[in-house]
């Protein structure tokens, strides 16, 4: 079973549109720190943040979750 590895995905999408942790927590309404717990498989967005950060990362909620 392949794991699907969400937090790789959100850092890699963050670092193309050069956005800081700081910066797309602020957007998202959540501090930098919880933005590195996701980045760092400490903890995972709650499922009500995917359609928001898809949308600022410029990506669909499916290319969060692709292997």
């Amino acid at each position: 079973m392949k794991k699907i590895i969400i937090s790789e995905k959100i850092k890699n999408y963050r670092k193309e549109k050069r956005i800081t942790q700081a910066e797309f927590g602020g957007i998202l309404g959540v501090s930098a720190q919880a933005v590195s717990k996701w980045e760092s498989e400490t903890c995972y967005p709650d499922i009500t943040f995917l359609p928001d950060i898809a949308e600022i990362l410029g990506c669909v909620i499916d290319d969060l979750f692709a292997i």
